[in-house]
C-alpha cells in the first residue's frame, strides 16, 4: 500500500509527467593507433571499451603495465606476453598522458 502512495498523491495533483530523452548511444572506439586494434580485440573480449577509455589519464607506462597484467594474471584474459607488451604500449602511448586542456581550467 505504500508504494502506491506517491502515486496516488501524483495522480491527485494533476501534474503532468515530466519527459526526457536519452542521449544518443554513441558506439565507444580507441584512437587509431599502433595495435588499436590489437587493443580493442583483446580487451573488448572480457569488457566493454567504456572501461579502458574511462581510466585515468598521466599514470603513465608502469600503470598500463600492470593493468595488462593484471587482467591476464589474476582475470585470465588470453593475452599472450608478447600482445601484452603491444597493447600496454599502445595504451601508455594513448592515454598516458594528461589531456592538454586538464591544467586550463
Amino acid at each position: 500500500m505504500k508504494a502506491l502512495l506517491p502515486i496516488a498523491l501524483f495522480a491527485a495533483t494533476g501534474a503532468a509527467a515530466a519527459g526526457y530523452r536519452l542521449p544518443d548511444e554513441q558506439p565507444v572506439a580507441l584512437p587509431p593507433g599502433p595495435d588499436a586494434e590489437l587493443t580493442a580485440g583483446a580487451c573488448s573480449a572480457c569488457h566493454s571499451i567504456d572501461y579502458v577509455t574511462s581510466q585515468p589519464r598521466s599514470k603513465g607506462a608502469q600503470f598500463w603495465n600492470d593493468s595488462v597484467a593484471k587482467m591476464v594474471k589474476v582475470y585470465g584474459a588470453p593475452i599472450e606476453p608478447e600482445d601484452a607488451a603491444r597493447i600496454a604500449a599502445y595504451l601508455a602511448a594513448t592515454y598516458g598522458a594528461a589531456p592538454a586542456d586538464a591544467g586550463k581550467r
